[in-house]
């Protein structure tokens, strides 16, 4: 493969979707169309290898010859998947940068799906040039976290695992949570509220930043949290886990 590090594909492994585009690494910005495709039903390693190959399709000759980064919903570690909360418990002590590899016939680069949505916000986004603690949430199925300190990424922070009433936290205030007990706007923003209550008590951040999928509709639910630290949404939104998985490239 071409070892451009102008542009590169980024794949963006969630529990719902999975997303792709070709990204400028020049300023963080996609170049292609996203395309978008359905996580596939219980998440397997096999089926997950799968739609990637599909996603890639759909992005067409264009990114043939360009990097990957991958980003994918749990601990990475040496490019091995160590827990396995919204996706199949196969992933779980896997060698899953190994098994992209192999199944897609080159390198890649491998990455915790909120790490890489830092490190968008952090080399082209929110957390650019920001002192101190930023704390990057992501609010998507589940709750992921990036610490970003003093222009430094500190992987596989997981504050959606918080226990909270002896159960990750994420199950009771994710964007999921909203759906499944068909909350009001108002009432699952008094249930983030203990989140971000909770996380300010552990870590007084110096930002707060919040993206995933329900980061396009802010005005429904921000103006009902309040936070010591500053809190804003993330520059890239729902787009940030693309561009950070394909800056590794870099």
């Amino acid at each position: 493969m071409a070892n451009s590090v102008d542009r590169a594909v980024g794949i963006d492994i969630g529990g719902t979707g999975m997303k792709a585009g070709i990204v400028d690494l020049a300023n963080g910005e996609l170049v292609s169309d996203r395309v978008r495709i359905p996580t596939p039903a219980g998440a397997k390693p096999k089926d997950v290898l799968s739609t990637v190959r599909e996603l890639l399709g759909l992005l067409g000759h264009d990114a043939d010859e360009l990097q990957v980064g991958i980003c994918f919903p749990t601990i990475v570690k040496n490019g091995r998947t160590l827990s396995a909360a919204n996706v199949s418990h196969k992933w779980q002590d896997f060698e899953a940068e190994k098994f992209f590899e192999e199944g897609l016939g080159h390198a890649i680069h491998f990455v915790n799906d909120a790490d890489a949505a830092g490190l968008a916000e952090l080399r082209y986004g929110g957390a650019t040039d920001q002192p101190g603690l930023t704390v990057l949430t992501t609010l998507g199925t589940g709750i992921g976290s990036a610490f970003l300190f003093d222009g430094a990424l500190v992987p596989n922070t997981e504050l959606g695992h918080l226990q909270w009433n002896g159960d990750s936290i994420e199950k009771y205030a994710a964007p999921t949570a909203r759906e499944r007990d068909d909350l009001s706007w108002k009432d699952w923003a008094a249930r983030l509220q203990e989140f971000y209550d909770h996380l300010e008590f552990l870590f007084s951040p110096d930002l707060i930043l919040v993206g995933g999928g329900v980061s396009k509709n802010p005005e429904k639910f921000m103006p009902l949290i309040s936070t010591r630290a500053e809190m804003r949404i993330a520059t890239h939104a729902n787009n940030a886990g693309i561009i950070g998985a394909a800056s590794l490239a870099l």
